[in-house]
């Protein structure tokens, strides 16, 4: 297994289907239907932001998913502190691999990413219904520290 970083947006594009179509079937509401064209234009227009960082994962040179992350510095104000976070935007790994170690390798990297950089706090969200990644993060032992609630009108 490797994982290193890419800015191969077509790769990263094809790979993200697999979150895309997650994420379409539980809200299609907020979410269209994956597009590789589309989603190529986003990635391509991402890549390049020196705030992120897209780690590919590849076993025996087949390409099984990718992490997109974020380097975030918050700067202190008269109401809050300082600091720096990792955030996670999104891991994305082929269907047919998932549960076989892969999302905490690549939550591995990123945490010696975050340790490299002196960064001591990673971040993330994910959608409520979303019981694979909520299984995910608590076996990664993420805690909860804020809520974000709705209300449609």
């Amino acid at each position: 297994m490797k994982i290193s970083q890419t800015r191969n947006f077509n790769l990263v594009a094809k790979l993200n289907k697999y979150v895309h179509d997650l994420h379409s079937n539980l809200y299609p509401k907020y979410f269209k239907e994956y597009n590789y064209e589309n989603v190529k234009g986003v990635f391509k227009s991402l890549v390049h932001n020196e705030s992120f960082i897209f780690l590919l994962l590849e076993d025996n040179e087949e390409a099984l998913g990718y992490a997109w992350i974020e380097i975030r510095e918050y700067p202190e104000n008269a109401l809050k502190k300082g600091y720096k976070s990792v955030y996670v935007h999104q891991i994305s790994i082929v269907e047919t691999k998932r549960n076989k170690g892969y999302g905490s390798s690549l939550m591995e990297c990123i945490y010696e990413i975050a340790k490299d950089r002196g960064i001591d706090l990673i971040e993330l969200d994910y959608w409520f219904e979303n019981s694979v990644a909520k299984d995910f993060y608590k076996k990664q032992n993420f805690i909860k520290y804020r809520e974000f609630v709705y209300k449609e009108l």
